[in-house]
C-alpha cells in the first residue's frame, strides 16, 4: 500500500511539473515572438554578409523541410540550401535583404506562423527583387525554426 501511494505522488508530481512547463511556454507569447523575430534578424543579417549556409541555420535541418516557391515544393535543408546557391551565386545575386509587415501568431506554445514581405535591393543591372512569405515555425529542442516557407516573387 505504502509503495503503490508512493507511485501515485510520484505520477501526480511529474504531471505537475509537465503542466507547468507548458504553462509557462503558454504564458509568454511576448518572449516566444521576440524568438521568432530574432531567427528572422538572424537569417537577414546572414544574407546581406553573403552568408547563405549561415541564413540556413533559421531552417529545420531535416529532410521533413519544405519551402515552396514558384516552381514547387523543394523538400529537404540540403536541397533548399542548393537551391538558394544555386539562385544566389554571388553578393550582387543576393543584394541586401530587408523584412518588413511582420505578422507573427504562435497557434500552440511550440508552433507559429509568421506572414511578411521581403525586398531584395540588388544592383540596377539585376534589378530589386520582392514578394510575400508565410512561414511555418517549431521549436525544436529549445529553439525556434522555420519548418515550412511559402514564398513568392511579386516579378
Amino acid at each position: 500500500m505504502r509503495q503503490t501511494l508512493y507511485l501515485i505522488c510520484l505520477c501526480c508530481l511529474s504531471l505537475a511539473g509537465c503542466t507547468t512547463a507548458r504553462s509557462a511556454a503558454t504564458d509568454n507569447p511576448t518572449a516566444a515572438r521576440r524568438a521568432i523575430v530574432q531567427v528572422l534578424t538572424t537569417q537577414t543579417a546572414a544574407w546581406n554578409r553573403g552568408d547563405i549556409p549561415g541564413f540556413m541555420q533559421g531552417y529545420w535541418k531535416s529532410d521533413s523541410l519544405v519551402f515552396i516557391g514558384r516552381k514547387g515544393p523543394t523538400y529537404g535543408w540540403q536541397p533548399t540550401l542548393a537551391n538558394y546557391q544555386k539562385n544566389y551565386p554571388d553578393a550582387a545575386a543576393m543584394g541586401q535583404l530587408d523584412f518588413s509587415g511582420l505578422r507573427v501568431t504562435l497557434v500552440a506554445p511550440t508552433a507559429a506562423q509568421v506572414v511578411g514581405r521581403w525586398h531584395l535591393a540588388r544592383p540596377a543591372a539585376l534589378g530589386d527583387l520582392q514578394g510575400y512569405f508565410l512561414l511555418v515555425l517549431r521549436q525544436v529542442e529549445g529553439k525556434w525554426v522555420v519548418v515550412a516557407d511559402h514564398t513568392n516573387s511579386s516579378q
